[in-house]
């Protein structure tokens, strides 16, 4: 019976856990209550000219998450932490209330003017505030009152204890703070690997797994993400 048991539990973590393949992620976004559209097309083949950092642009999977979380929480004020050329932003913003504000940190005003464009074609640029900036410097900036609904932190891995701990007070009970890279292509588990940004995250996961401030699940999807809701 031991053994069954233990072969039944072997089977249901190998159907947990299969590769997931271009054609999986497609399947799956194209199953969700919307689509791409022609903003999100030339947003990407935008982002596509940028060459090798174009990765970091989050997939359409985890963008129809992001405007769910907004839609879930009720946000109408958000915060994000690295926005890149503004994918993440566009998607958080089309699920903000009626009202609802985004504000967006990053030090490229480079990638994120393609993110400004896209906000634009898209009717949400009166939406999004950007504030080219260091993030921290934006963050404590902020009034000290917990208003914020939803924060996004996607951005350099060494800094994200730094944005949780300007981030959490700020958090509204019942609001929501996202981590994203958190599993770090499964580099946080491996023990040989003692990179700076490796280690950041490990260290960021214990921190997060420790505050009693929020009740946390940390996903498997994606490259890791964190989920937190202040309590």
């Amino acid at each position: 019976m031991g053994r069954d048991t233990r072969s039944l539990a072997h089977y249901c973590r190998l159907m947990r856990n299969f590769t997931i393949t271009d054609e999986v992620r497609d399947y799956a976004s194209g199953q969700g209550s919307w689509t791409p559209d022609e903003v999100v097309e030339r947003l990407r083949s935008r982002t596509q000219t940028l060459g090798g950092v174009a990765g970091m642009q989050i997939g359409d999977d985890q963008g129809q998450l992001l405007t769910m979380m907004a839609r879930l929480v009720g946000a109408r004020r958000a915060v994000e932490v690295g926005t890149f050329t503004g994918y993440s932003g566009l998607c958080i913003a089309r699920g903000l209330a009626e009202g609802g504000t985004l504000l967006c940190c990053d030090i490229s005003a480079e990638w994120t003017a393609i993110g400004v464009q896209a906000w634009e074609e898209a009717g949400l640029g009166d939406r999004i505030e950007l504030r080219i900036a260091p993030a921290l410097q934006t963050l404590r900036a902020l009034p000290q009152e917990a208003v914020i609904d939803l924060a996004f932190i996607d951005a350099d891995k060494t800094g994200y204890a730094g944005y949780w701990e300007e981030l959490v007070p700020r958090i509204r009970p019942g609001g929501v703070l996202l981590a994203d890279n958190v599993h770090w292509s499964g580099r946080v588990v491996d023990p040989d690997d003692t990179d700076d940004d490796t280690e950041a995250l490990r260290a960021f996961n214990t921190i997060v797994a420790t505050d009693a401030r929020v009740e946390v699940v940390l996903l498997t999807a994606f490259d890791g993400l964190t989920i937190a809701r202040k309590l």
